[in-house]
């Protein structure tokens, strides 16, 4: 089967075409949906390209808020002052995504939109507090990222709607920790496994005055552990402090997912990779950014 390709010049024009036909599948980095479609897990009759969009390319803050394009690529993401200095935990997701030819291509709308429970970009989108901009013909509306996905590969968007950016807010002055680590199967170019993004600032007398704590790949969709952030919260982390904090993010993780047989490793695994996120706060100095 032949597949249609058209490219709008326009958010307008392509919002358009989304309200008058019901055969489109929209395209932005497509490291998925190509993938998909040469295995023929989909077969789409149009393609509509929304990658260089500019409504869609834009790196930008306003009101405080910073402002990103859903066609922005990872490469961009990584290359951007802007988001290493107002999203860091985002800046070190980006420098461990894939590989540079797939970071070239892949946007972080697509990576949202796709809705995989391994997608890297998710867990630093809920620390950030983001929001999905979506917009549709008759106009937008917002769209807490946590709530982006009914459940793994099942996004909440309606038949002619697009994600056209993403607000999120800044990463708080004085933070101590703003980081982004993963488990994979090998060292580079891995699947997630367990991905945690986590932002935690320390007051004047060491305790956790602020702290966001997000957790990825590991469960149907990923998730804020506000539990862990409750524990912490108030009190002065120390090797003993971290490690059961870390147990607690493991029983959170299976309170989500059930015991399954992944749990053998998963479980310890959560527990290990949450110390060794967070033992910068343990050392003298402290600041540690991805």
């Amino acid at each position: 089967m032949s597949t249609e390709y058209i490219r709008p010049q326009g958010l307008d024009e392509a919002l358009g075409l989304l309200q008058e036909r019901q055969d489109v599948t929209i395209l932005a980095g497509g490291t998925d949906l190509m993938v998909d479609r040469r295995s023929e897990k989909i077969r789409p009759r149009c393609l509509l390209d929304v990658s260089r969009l500019p409504e869609l390319r834009r790196i930008r803050t306003r009101d405080g808020v910073l402002e990103i394009g859903a066609a922005v690529t990872i490469s961009e993401l990584l290359a951007s002052g802007t988001i290493a200095r107002m999203a860091p935990v985002l800046a070190g997701c980006a420098r461990r995504f894939g590989s540079r030819q797939i970071r070239n291509v892949a946007t972080i709308g697509g990576n949202v939109a796709h809705c995989a429970p391994c997608g890297d970009t998710i867990a630093p989108l809920l620390v950030h507090e983001a929001q999905a901009v979506v917009a549709a013909p008759g106009g937008t509306r917002t769209v807490d990222i946590g709530e982006m996905a009914g459940g793994p590969y099942q996004c909440i968007l309606a038949p002619g709607e697009l994600i056209r950016c993403f607000r999120l807010k800044p990463c708080p002055a004085g933070v101590d920790l703003a980081d982004f680590q993963k488990i994979g199967r090998r060292r580079e170019l891995a699947i997630s496994r367990i991905s945690m993004a986590a932002m935690v600032r320390l007051d004047d007398d060491g305790g956790v005055d602020f702290m966001r704590f997000a957790v990825g790949a590991c469960t149907p969709t990923p998730h804020r552990f506000r539990e862990v952030e409750d524990f912490l919260l108030g009190r002065r982390p120390d090797e003993g402090l971290l490690w059961q904090a870390g147990r607690l993010a493991a029983d959170t993780m299976i309170a989500i997912t059930g015991t399954r047989p992944s749990a053998a490793y998963k479980q310890p695994a959560v527990q290990g990779l949450f110390l060794r996120m967070m033992s910068p706060l343990l050392q003298p100095g402290r600041k540690s950014h991805a």
